[in-house]
């Protein structure tokens, strides 16, 4: 029997059931890689999780941004109530990486401003992965990042069990040491108060309490206490309590690392002395001095992740451990499925984002800022990422050459099962000069028209700017609009997107977000300016992803603004209509009458903020 529980009302129809069935084989018979070509609303996301029972193993899916990471957690986490479904993305709201500009002699340092919540949920993933073995966990790109020994942090957690002796001082030692912070009044995550003999702890991946009670030197209760009205909400016999942080090493190991450390600053003051790089040598050591006297007295230092090789002890050039260490894995290879989602994106971003890292770090080692070592804080390599992921499969709707030459099985998605066709298909001008009249002019009348049924509008621009400009248009139009790109908080454009799906306004435009994998089936207007500028943002795939977004409702339709019609426009629109057909070949010989897709409006990430 499977451990992941489905719950839906619904049975796998249309192209479902053979796609299901065809990926299982495929993973029977050790496939370790395969495709899902599946259109837009044809429910891949559902047939994913169909396959995950079947399965029964772990899962991680990847996706290529937060927004439709949150999209996938809220869907995953409907389906499988019972399981454990978590989200992991990167936690920084603002982040401005360390950095050296030689050429007007800049240091720019780290700062970043960190989500507590997602912080939360990150540690709710790894602290679960280790717990369980019926865990789903939704990510981001970011998951490939440097995150720390899974060992280090299974070994760091404390154990506590009802009638264990233990003395106060010991237990709020062992707090410190994997850097719990003490607090006697607002206790906050990862923070502890003691008093008396009565322990209070916040763990950073849930809004509750552990109260532990100590009398005579030995653990008499344990309590799990509401947050808000200090309420004890059971008794346990025994808890686990994992490290508020990631990187987590042991005293021993903190000694031996700055030994280390100190060995390669020696070496690294030789060569800057030899090469009369006297301003280089001095910055370094006063930096690195720094780090290892926090490092002795603390147990933790700013930018600790640059020493995560000493830490860890792995070898130089060595793969980081990152999220897919926590995942299981057997006979030395990885026990787990991997689902990417809209790959054709995600799977760039996943090979590129090395090269983006080492480059910036290679400038600040070459000028004394950090250590060599610290180019062993870094992203997988893309060789090193497939060997950690499991048997994998990917889903798109507009797969790339790499998905469809490495796969050993493409499966196509195409018919819906609501009976949903691709929608129609128009090419206006970007400027009637008979009419002295704009694409602007032209999208604002059609929002008129769609406002009054009450049914909502996307349009997709070029730029951010573009974007901001033209929802002031809109507003100052007297229509309801807002916008929507990278630069706005991760949990900002969770609550943008629901209150587009509630009518709270009535257009959004955006640029790259407004593409692969987002499910608002209110939308019946998808209007794309300037789908004439070839490039990568009006490439075949961003056109096909962006049209994507009316395909959910029987209404919907298609505006390509374009005084001429591009290689990539013909080929998406050529490609839209081969689809267009069979699923009106197939509505016809099954008398289906396609109905628009009734979807939930809900948060998409469960946050508890207290």
């Amino acid at each position: 029997m499977s451990k992941f529980q489905l719950k839906s009302g619904f049975k796998p129809t249309g192209d479902q059931p053979k796609a299901i069935e065809k990926l299982y084989k495929g993973l029977k018979s050790n496939y370790q890689k395969q495709t899902l070509l599946g259109v837009t609303g044809s429910g891949k996301t559902f047939s994913m999780a169909n396959l995950i029972v079947k399965y029964n193993k772990p899962t991680l899916i990847i996706a290529p941004n937060k927004a439709l990471a949150a999209q996938l957690y809220r869907e995953y986490k409907n389906f499988f109530p019972k399981n454990a479904v978590h989200y992991f993305v990167s936690y920084y709201d603002y982040y401005q990486p360390e950095a050296y500009i030689p050429g007007s002699d800049t240091y720019i340092d780290k700062e970043a401003m960190i989500n507590q919540e997602i912080d939360r949920l990150r540690h709710g993933a790894t602290s679960a992965l280790i717990s369980r073995d019926d865990v789903i966990v939704v990510a981001s790109v970011s998951c490939i990042y440097n995150l720390g020994i899974p060992n280090d942090y299974i070994e760091s957690a404390l154990h506590l069990e009802k009638g264990q002796m233990m003395s106060r001082s010991d237990f709020i030692r062992q707090l410190i040491a994997i850097h719990f912070e003490r607090n006697r009044i607002d206790l906050k995550r990862g923070q502890f108060r003691a008093r008396g003999d009565i322990i209070e702890i916040r763990p950073m991946s849930e809004n509750i309490f552990y109260r532990i009670d100590i009398k005579n030197q030995q653990i008499n209760e344990i309590s799990v206490i509401d947050d808000l009205s200090r309420h004890i909400l059971k008794n346990l016999e025994e808890i686990v309590i994992f490290p508020p942080k990631h990187f987590v090493s042991s005293q021993p190991k903190i000694e031996e690392a700055i030994a280390n450390i100190k060995i390669e600053l020696k070496d690294r003051l030789k060569y800057f002395e030899k090469n009369k790089m006297y301003l280089e040598a001095d910055r370094l050591k006063r930096r690195t001095d720094y780090d290892m006297t926090m490092l002795k007295a603390l147990g933790y230092c700013h930018g600790i992740e640059n020493y995560s090789r000493h830490l860890t002890g792995k070898l130089a050039g060595e793969a980081p451990d990152s999220l897919l260490a926590y995942f299981p894995w057997k006979n030395k290879k990885p026990d787990f499925l991997t689902i990417i989602d809209e790959s054709h994106i995600a799977i760039p971003q996943i090979r590129g984002m090395y090269s983006g890292d080492r480059s910036r770090k290679e400038t600040l080692v070459k000028y004394g800022w950090r250590l060599p070592s610290a180019l062993d804080n870094r992203p997988l390599k893309f060789p090193e990422f497939e060997k950690r992921v499991g048997q994998t499969i990917y889903t798109s709707a507009t797969a790339a050459e790499f998905e469809l030459k490495n796969s050993q099985q493409v499966v196509e998605q195409i018919i819906r099962p609501t009976g949903l066709v691709d929608p129609p298909i128009e090419i206006r001008p970007v400027f009637d000069r008979s009419k002295n009249y704009s694409q602007i002019d032209d999208v604002v009348n059609e929002a008129i028209k769609l406002i009054k049924k009450k049914q909502r509008v996307i349009v997709n621009t070029l730029t951010k700017k573009q974007a901001e400009d033209l929802s002031q248009y809109f507003k100052n139009k007297q229509i309801s609009a807002n916008y929507l790109h990278s630069d706005i908080k991760t949990l900002q454009r969770t609550e943008i997107l629901k209150a587009f799906r509630q009518g709270d306004f009535s257009v959004l435009i955006g640029v790259n977000l407004l593409r692969e994998g987002l499910d608002l089936p209110e939308v019946t207007l998808v209007a794309i300016l300037d789908a004439d500028r070839e490039g990568f943002l009006r490439s075949e795939t961003s056109l096909m992803q962006t049209m994507g977004r009316a395909a959910r409702n029987v209404a919907g339709k298609i505006i390509l603004y374009a005084d001429k019609e591009t290689r990539s426009m013909k080929r998406a629109i050529a490609e839209s209509q081969r689809r267009r057909k069979k699923q009106l070949e197939y509505n016809k010989k099954h008398n289906i009458n396609p109905k628009t897709i009734r979807k939930k409006i809900e948060d998409m990430i469960d946050l508890e903020i207290k």
